[in-house]
């Protein structure tokens, strides 16, 4: 079942909460944030672990909360945390931030993938150099990492998806899809399993358009008046992505398109709450990105102090969130998608 460290995450992620209003913490030219982490001294007196998260891009607000569980759990084991990244999604960006953790003899790298292949030669270079790789969020192939932290399973989340906007439009109409980058590996999976299930069970739904905003406010922004200006009979559009599904609720908010067109996908409730409270969307999906982060880090933990391998069957603890199993393929995963709604958002600050 999908778990809530409800401490972190009304104390915690409360000072990083993620919504389009937040201040970007990317910084200009080298794209890096709090620095490389380097070697230092754990609680126990022995040599820290060093820990360092790359997401797809920095100034993203998703990014931001799975960075600060990162760091709680890098803290918790005494170890010492680091984020880099770039300031845009683009396949071969991340590359960069690769070569420079293994040559500064990271033990391990968090990575969001922005392409499943582009980065491999990278990643394989970080591991032959003894960095261990744990991919969360948007995966790599299996064979240039050690461990995918999985948000939830692809099929749970589109159909979560699915269900949401086919029961939004009352089953039957025009659909489209605003996703992140076309490279994106989690993106373009629960797209094609959405379009399995829209065919499979949902016939009178017909999806017109997908369209890519590429995870900048502005684009998905647009791209949302493009999809209402192209498609004058949509009435339902998926966004699964945080930054897009905040972008579009933001145009159709002052829209005539309000109450209209059905708006879902995967958001945050803090960046989402304005929007369900005044009616522009009804009910959205997402896990705790904090989580993810926060488990990502513990199964970095595990493979450099070597409890697990990755091999399935492999078990770790991982703090707060308890033990975890690895699967087939070196995939741990969190736990199912979670509903929020205009009953239970007021329950949840991240």
């Amino acid at each position: 079942m999908f778990t809530f460290r409800k401490s972190r995450a009304l104390l915690g992620a409360a000072a990083l909460t993620i919504g389009v209003a937040l201040v970007a913490t990317g910084c200009s030219g080298g794209g890096t944030t709090e620095g490389t982490a380097g070697a230092g001294e754990g609680d126990g007196g022995g040599e820290a672990i060093t820990v360092t998260f790359l997401p797809k891009n920095l100034g993203n607000p998703y990014f931001d909360t799975s960075s600060t569980g990162g760091k709680a759990a890098v803290e918790s084991f005494g170890g010492t945390f680091g984020e880099v990244g770039p300031t845009e999604a683009s396949p071969t960006s991340q590359v960069q931030y690769i070569q420079t953790a293994a040559q500064q003899g990271v033990n391990a790298l968090v990575v969001s993938a922005n392409d499943p292949s582009a980065l491999c030669d990278a990643l394989d270079e970080a591991r032959t150099a003894g960095t261990k790789i744990v991919t969360f969020d948007s995966d790599t192939d299996p064979e240039c990492r050690d461990l995918f932290i999985n948000q939830a399973t692809a099929e749970g989340i589109a159909k979560a998806q699915v269900d949401l906007i086919a029961e939004q439009i009352g089953d039957e109409g025009e659909i489209a899809i605003l996703s992140a980058s076309a490279n994106a590996t989690n993106q373009n999976a629960w797209i094609d399993l959405m379009e399995a299930e829209l065919e499979a069970s949902h016939p009178d739904i017909e999806l017109v358009d997908t369209v890519y905003g590429d995870d900048d406010d502005q684009k998905s922004f647009d791209q949302t008046a493009a999809l209402l200006q192209s498609h004058p009979d949509l009435k339902g559009i998926v966004s699964p992505t945080t930054v897009g599904i905040a972008a579009a609720a933001r145009y159709l908010s002052t829209s005539e398109f309000k109450g209209e067109v059905a708006l879902t996908g995967l958001g945050t409730p803090n960046q989402m709450r304005e929007y369900v409270e005044d009616g522009t969307v009804t009910a959205f999906a997402l896990w705790n990105p904090e989580d993810l982060g926060y488990l990502a880090a513990f199964a970095a933990q595990a493979l450099v102090d070597g409890t697990i391998t990755g091999e399935a069957g492999d078990s770790f603890e991982a703090g707060d969130l308890g033990e975890f199993t690895v699967e087939e393929d070196g995939v741990v995963l969190l736990g199912d998608p979670f509903v929020f709604d205009a009953d239970n958002i007021g329950d949840f600050d991240f």
